[in-house]
């Protein structure tokens, strides 16, 4: 099965392990690699290997010592570039050779984000870090970039002295380096063989304190009480996660909270997961990200999609694990609050996309799809409906944690489609095949727009919420004298996240109500972020200008996609903000996420 969004072969030849030293250099923003490849021929009479590369510059490539031929082939839109080595003998199946190659990178490079001292909290030292996820990793390093290939790795990084790198790896020390005695080499070992996309690189003024038998969290020293303090839940949440999926196979579960501009809430880097500083406001969706990146560690780590069409079976079983384990740390009301508030943001993309957009299937086509674009809450939300709706067709929570035990055992070190998935389900559920014959696979999987079903919830936590949203939906302009702060008093922050939620996905308030809404509730003065977010959207889309220097504050100090992209869609939909956010982006894109950049560009229907 061709993996549409690489130019590797896996039918040809895996890669089974890389050796890599990597060299960082701050003052040119490159690294400079050497990559050694162990790679197995899968065929007879194996001629040519062809790599993923994008933006590297490619120096030499020898094949078990010998020197070997290699030339780039057409460069593409958003795949890169071909990297097609002629092999000095050929190969046959089954046998193995080291590709070493001899590469640079760009300073654009997709997969770094390289910040200057200022960037930082401490402004005295600069800061690299990457994200590899989806199709980056050919910007760093020659690989086969398909998750449908995976292998282990050993790296050796050499860096400023006076900084630390990590990596998605075990630690495995570090020593001077023998080449230069302003900088040092660490070492990095993964033994649980991983796709591309989870290969992870930071470098910086890092420090770490343990705060569990299998954690350690690092970050910049000005964050390190802060992270610790939030972060102190982590090892209930592994444990808890355990009894769910199974034994956590990677033995180390660091924590590492990057700088504002990281893209994403988290991202499940094996040993390392990267995390937001947005988590660290007093937000207890903090929960809910570090719920998310543990769960990875089995569905998705372990058990891979086979390419990004089906990333659903990455995401939505991650959902579906992420919120059990909130349910049995917190209760279950929290588990169908979540749920149900889960479905809103399915129905927030779909309306940003487009009902039938196809980009809104579980299982898109993503041939000449940049997986970047494609990017949303459809194969989360989508996905975990699907696993929710199966739970209550088959049985209950406890009889569908034992087919998603069995499924993890069954893929574990593997990589998986959706048909697959779903041959695995009708042999696990043989008796129950009737009940599976009667749902709309097609409308589930194939078809754009809401699933062809809505599970049921319980509304316990939602129902206050609801109806405060509906007063303020049906409040005339007499009636707003009748709203006080005691509205919120017994809402939890997750109500008070569904009640906005709720709010956006109907037409816009009037400004007099969103005026009236921040006298008596005071939003302007909340920091978490979910709740922040939501409220500024809700002000834009009233069209009330006091809200557009925050929303633009927002849009700037952190760069996470899930807020920024909104936000920015916002301001550029409100006419009288438009000009401004158009300007503020210019201002600030040099210091955004080459990936954040290129994506709120378009949102702002900007060329270039």
């Amino acid at each position: 099965m061709a993996d549409p969004s690489s130019f590797a072969s896996p039918e040809q030849f895996g890669t089974k392990h890389l050796h890599l030293k990597l060299d960082v250099d701050f003052s040119r923003r490159v690294i400079s690699a050497s990559t050694s490849l162990t790679v197995r021929s899968l065929q007879d009479c194996l001629c040519q290997l062809t790599f993923d590369t994008k933006d590297l510059t490619i120096k030499e490539v020898s094949v078990n010592g010998q020197t070997a031929k290699f030339q780039l082939g057409a460069s593409h839109r958003f795949k890169g570039t071909p990297l097609e080595i002629t092999l000095p003998f050929p190969l046959a199946r089954g046998q193995e050779v080291i590709v070493q190659i001899s590469s640079e990178t760009s300073p654009k490079s997709s997969a770094l984000q390289w910040l200057n001292p200022e960037q930082t909290a401490g402004k005295t030292h600069p800061y690299l870090f990457s994200q590899c996820q989806a199709t980056h990793c050919r910007t760093i390093i020659p690989c086969q970039d398909t998750p449908s290939v995976k292998f282990t790795y050993y790296s050796q990084v050499s860096v400023p002295k006076e900084l630390v790198a990590l990596m998605s790896a075990l630690r495995d020390g570090h020593i001077p380096d023998p080449e230069d005695c302003s900088r040092k080499i660490y070492r990095f070992k993964q033994n649980v063989p991983i796709p591309s996309y989870l290969i992870a690189l930071v470098v910086g003024a890092l420090e770490g304190r343990k705060i569990g038998p299998r954690t350690t969290v690092w970050t910049e020293k000005e964050f390190l009480d802060a992270s610790a303090y939030e972060f102190a839940e982590t090892e209930t949440m592994l444990q808890k996660a355990e009894d769910l999926a199974g034994p956590y196979v990677w033995e180390q579960y660091d924590l590492l909270v990057l700088p504002p501009s990281f893209p994403y809430g988290g991202m499940e880097n094996p040993c390392l997961t990267f995390a937001t500083p947005t988590v660290l406001a007093g937000d207890r969706s903090l929960a809910g990200v570090i719920a998310h990146e543990i769960s990875h560690s089995w569905t998705g780590n372990l058990v891979t999609n086979r390419t990004w069409e089906h990333f659903w079976l990455n995401e939505g079983h991650t959902v579906y694990l992420e919120r059990r384990i909130d349910g049995l740390l917190h209760g279950e009301n929290l588990r169908q609050l979540l749920a149900l508030g889960g479905w809103k943001e399915l129905q927030n993309s779909v309306n940003t996309f487009g009902a039938s957009n196809v980009l809104t299937n579980l299982v898109p086509n993503l041939h000449e799809v940049d997986v970047d674009e494609a990017f949303s809450s459809v194969p989360y939300e989508k996905g975990f409906a699907l696993l929710y709706h199966l739970e209550q067709l088959l049985g209950g929570p406890d009889v569908f944690l034992g087919f998603l035990k069995a499924y993890i055992q069954r893929f574990a070190y593997k990589t998986v489609t959706t048909d697959d998935w779903k041959a695995f389900l009708y042999s696990y559920f043989k008796d129950k095949t009737d009940i599976l014959d009667k749902v709309d696979w097609k409308g589930w999987m194939h078809t754009p727009g809401m699933p062809p079903v809505q599970p049921k919830y319980d509304m316990t936590l939602a129902n206050a919420c609801t109806a405060l949203a509906n007063k303020w939906i049906e409040a005339k302009e007499s009636d707003l004298s009748s709203f006080s702060s005691e509205d919120l008093k017994d809402l939890s922050s997750y109500q008070r996240t569904e009640f906005l939620t709720q709010l956006l996905l109907h037409e816009p308030l009037p400004v007099s109500h969103v005026k009236r809404m921040q006298e008596v509730y005071i939003f302007n003065d909340v920091k978490n972020s979910e709740i922040r977010f939501r409220w500024l959207r809700l002000c834009l889309r009233a069209k009330w200008e006091e809200a557009i220097p925050l929303a633009l504050k927002m849009s700037t100090e952190q760069g996470r996609m899930k807020f920024t992209r909104p936000l920015y869609r916002d301001l550029y939909n409100f006419d009288k903000a438009r000009d401004e956010a158009i300007s503020t982006f210019k201002k600030n894109r040099s210091s955004m996420h080459p990936v954040t950049e290129m994506l709120v560009a378009k949102d702002l229907h900007l060329s270039s």
